[in-house]
């Protein structure tokens, strides 16, 4: 297969699959099935192209033939290409959930087409050449979010749709100002060509504004301190299998954003924006730790949590070094997986008690054995305890923050890894341990294989790359490099024109 049609078909696939399911609109059985092939042949097609960016490096296409930087530049790097494959699990795990862990008014209201689209907006962002169509990108990912919280047809989706359009609408449009005053400054928006002109030019006024709404825009998407209050009110309001895809895809398409336009374009969070960032992904890993903790509904205190890991993601950042663009590409990939696998738990432990609030449920380790160990499991890789991916995750994020002469950010990375601890030992010992309260409906009906499969998948992923991390951390130390020296990317993306 030629390498431009691989770059492109994970945005390709899930958009045949939407085309597909809108012509099924009447027919949610079929819808079903030709998501979950869609979801099947876009994970094979995002694993193929991580396969061909290890063996080729850059790969990238321009459809329409315009030579790059004229034309729409396709680009897939290691950081890029681990995203998209990452993603692709999560959406095939989705899909199988969503056999039985959607509802019929979604089902007849758009579910699976949006879904689809969602994926086409997740790996557009992913693998754009250039800043206007990440912003395009943006948007498709906006208009099918929404649309997936508004399918549900209940009150409360409806005022956290508005509330999220409303934040993430006033994000855009700070982007897309940024964007132009870019443009403006430059005569491009190609990632290339900007990465390769902008450090040669003398820094104007309106660089540095650009800067400031990157910032600003990039914070609402990635939800960051103090931007985040838009997150637990429409994440926990969702159905699980929806606040699965939210919680592990989109806040991190907001940090994929940011860690390639600050890093193509200002080669790093340096001075006063460095020690904003610094300051950012501290408090953002502290607040919504404690939040986290302070909750009794499961599905708030994971979005939570979602909060508390963009921290984790922003140190890289803020670090800017190779060693810590390094360690939050692998924490991606580990946050992206364990994100999907415990809020599809979440739904589980939802549909075996009727209740995500952990003062009405419990005694779940003896009606539901198979489910305590897989949320143990997963609430281990959550809190970065071993053998899991999130040891690593954390020790590796830990250990570029004090190689960067950052141990204050270091010695918060791992003392926010022990309140998270604390609250996956709160669920566990309400959810599981504690004896079931009276009157809690307990659904003892074994769980149907297709919530538990996928859920139970992404956890195992999670425990192999934990036992096996070297191969994860090799590639990761690639996309770390490439972030930090755009060279390759340039070159892989212009072919070596001026």
């Amino acid at each position: 297969m030629s390498a431009n049609i691989l770059v492109i078909l994970p945005i390709v696939v899930p958009l045949i699959a939407a085309g597909l399911c809108a012509v099924l609109w009447l027919r949610p059985t079929l819808q079903r099935w030709a998501t979950l092939a869609g979801m099947v042949a876009l994970a094979a097609s995002s694993f193929g192209l991580l396969l061909a960016v290890m063996e080729q490096g850059v790969m990238a296409t321009q459809p329409g033939n315009w030579a790059a930087p004229f034309g729409i530049s396709v680009v897939a790097d290691p950081l890029s290409a681990l995203g998209v494959a990452a993603a692709s699990l999560v959406a095939l795990a989705v899909a199988v959930y969503a056999f039985r862990g959607v509802d019929t008014n979604a089902l007849h209201g758009g579910f699976f087409p949006l879904f689809c689209g969602l994926m086409v907006g997740v790996n557009g962002s992913f693998l754009t050449g250039d800043i206007f169509n990440l912003y395009v990108w943006f948007e498709v990912l906006l208009v099918c979010a929404i649309g997936l919280l508004v399918v549900h047809r209940e009150g409360v989706n409806l005022d956290a749709a508005v509330k999220y359009a409303a934040l993430n609408l006033f994000g855009t449009i700070l982007f897309l100002t940024g964007v132009a005053f870019v443009y403006g400054s430059t005569g491009t928006l190609n990632f290339a060509e900007l990465s390769t002109i902008l450090p040669a030019m003398e820094v104007t006024p309106g660089i540095t504004f650009a800067l400031v709404l990157f910032l600003l825009a990039l914070g609402v998407k990635a939800a960051a301190f103090p931007l985040f209050f838009w997150l637990p009110i429409a994440y926990h309001t969702a159905p699980p299998v929806v606040s699965a895809l939210f919680g592990a895809l989109l806040t991190k398409v907001g940090i994929y954003a940011a860690m390639r336009v600050f890093m193509l374009l200002y080669q790093g969070a340096t001075g006063t924006i460095g020690d904003v960032v610094i300051f950012a992904a501290a408090v953002t890993m502290i607040a919504g730790a404690i939040a986290a903790l302070a909750q009794s509904d499961i599905r708030r205190m994971l979005a939570f949590l979602i909060v508390s890991g963009m921290g984790y993601l922003m140190m890289g950042l803020a670090l800017s070094t190779p060693e810590g663009l390094s360690a939050a590409s692998f924490y991606l990939i580990h946050d992206i997986l364990v994100k999907a696998a415990v809020f599809l738990l979440a739904g589980i432990v939802i549909y075996a008690t009727g209740s995500a609030d952990l003062r009405k449920i419990g005694g779940l380790i003896r009606s539901h054995p198979v489910l305590a160990v897989i949320f143990l499991g997963a609430g281990l890789s959550l809190a970065g305890l071993p053998p899991f991916s999130g040891f690593w995750g954390k020790v590796v994020i830990a250990d570029a923050a004090f190689a960067g002469n950052e141990p204050v950010l270091g010695g918060i990375a791992l003392g926010v890894g022990l309140i998270t601890l604390m609250c996956v030992a709160k669920i566990w010992m309400e959810a599981f341990w504690k004896a079931a309260p009276e009157g809690m409906a307990l659904n003892t009906a074994r769980v149907p294989l297709v919530l538990m499969v996928p859920a139970a998948g992404l956890t195992l992923i999670s425990l192999v790359i934990g036992l096996y991390a070297e191969p994860l951390i090799e590639l990761a130390g690639l996309a770390g490099q490439g972030l930090a020296d755009p060279s390759a990317y340039a070159e892989g993306v212009l072919g070596g024109q001026p």
